[in-house]
């Protein structure tokens, strides 16, 4: 396995995979590891950052890079960096959550053929971001 496609495999498609889930499928996962809302914007953006270094090699298309960033975007509009509140909270609270599922989805399907992929098992030990 080539680095880029680690990258890509351990740190991106996870994220996505939980950006992109439906929402009650998120709802769940949100509750089941007890993630905080400042998590999810730090995993996004450090998915941003690798998604920008592999496009740079031409292993990662334009237009999943754009949707990526916009994501990000999305995110930083949101706020979420000031909020120590669980995600699951958040989720119910942005409407912006919607916009950030489709673009999710979108990527996944430029990169994947297909948006549907497995939650994530494991996520970083809460301490992280308490």
């Amino acid at each position: 396995m080539t680095l880029k496609n680690d990258y890509w495999q351990r740190h991106i498609a996870p994220s996505l995979a939980v950006l992109a889930a439906d929402a009650s499928d998120q709802l769940a996962w949100a509750r089941e590891h007890q993630v905080r809302t400042v998590a999810i914007a730090e995993e996004v953006e450090f998915s941003v950052q690798l998604a920008e270094g592999i496009a740079g090699q031409s292993t990662f298309e334009p237009e999943a890079l754009q949707d990526l960033k916009a994501v990000g975007r999305l995110l930083d509009e949101m706020d979420l960096r000031c909020r120590t509140d669980w995600w699951a909270d958040a989720l119910a609270t942005h409407a912006s959550w919607g916009e950030v599922r489709t673009l999710a989805r979108q990527i996944l399907i430029v990169r994947m053929g297909e948006w549907r992929q497995p939650l994530p098992r494991r996520v970083q030990p809460q301490h992280v971001y308490d």
